[in-house]
């Protein structure tokens, strides 16, 4: 049978999609495969009517993206045609290995040299989010970074994310400087007129302490804008 019967047999098609993301993942690495592929190989298996791959993008559709599907539930999950417990729980392991795994980036001290430095070590975690998250970067003399902290989770407003819990933490850790971060659960990281009085109440603070406020950085999904490099600070 030639290579054109083959995909165009629906049984030989389920195989060939079948076996494609792991092939492409050896012959390319991970980096080089869609949300879908990588979703197939944890999922392995499909239904009678669909391979791994197709199940893939219907599970990806039903949460409307990735950023959903990490935040299913179980229950949510074994709704899914073709997502049995055992599926739903590797899903859920995995997501969560995700999180653990950005956690800890934190605790081998990268440097901060710009907002992209910023993003790119905390985008991962916070841009999933379904609600506003008050973070802070502790950082020593070199710029590394030496803990983190989450000060406040709501709504950000002036009153209530209060400078004295950010540099009760800033001082215990002995920190040279801080950098502050949020994320936007819309996706638009445009900050408001409540995120620029907050990050110039924190800026005025820590020049009374003697900890420099070095950025408040706005996450949103796969963007994210620089207060400083808005001129705020």
């Amino acid at each position: 049978m030639s290579n054109a019967n083959v995909c165009n047999n629906w049984g030989s098609n389920y195989v060939f999609i079948e076996e494609r993301p792991r092939e492409r993942l050896l012959r390319l690495g991970a980096q080089a495969l869609s949300e879908a592929e990588l979703l197939a190989i944890l999922l392995r298996t499909g239904t009678e009517k669909e391979n791994s791959y197709q199940l893939s993008i219907r599970l990806l559709s039903s949460f409307h993206d990735l950023r959903g599907l990490s935040q299913a539930s179980y229950d949510e999950l074994v709704r899914i045609k073709g997502i049995g417990p055992v599926k739903a729980i590797e899903l859920q392991a995995a997501f969560e290995l995700g999180r653990r795994q950005m956690g800890n980036i934190v605790g081998k001290r990268p440097v901060i040299r710009l907002p992209r430095d910023v993003a790119d070590l905390m985008m991962p975690q916070m841009s999933m989010l379904t609600q506003e998250h008050f973070v802070c970067l502790f950082l020593n003399t070199k710029n590394q970074v030496i803990g983190k902290q989450t000060v406040f989770v709501g709504s950000l407003d002036a009153s209530i994310v209060h400078p004295r819990e950010v540099f009760k933490e800033a001082i215990k850790r002995s920190s040279a400087s801080v950098i502050c971060l949020h994320n936007h659960p819309s996706g638009d990281p445009t900050p408001s007129r409540e995120d620029i009085a907050v990050t110039k109440t924190l800026v005025g603070a820590g020049d009374l302490v003697g900890i420099s406020v070095l950025d408040h950085v706005i996450i949103g999904d796969g963007k994210y804008i620089s207060l400083k490099e808005q001129g705020y600070l």
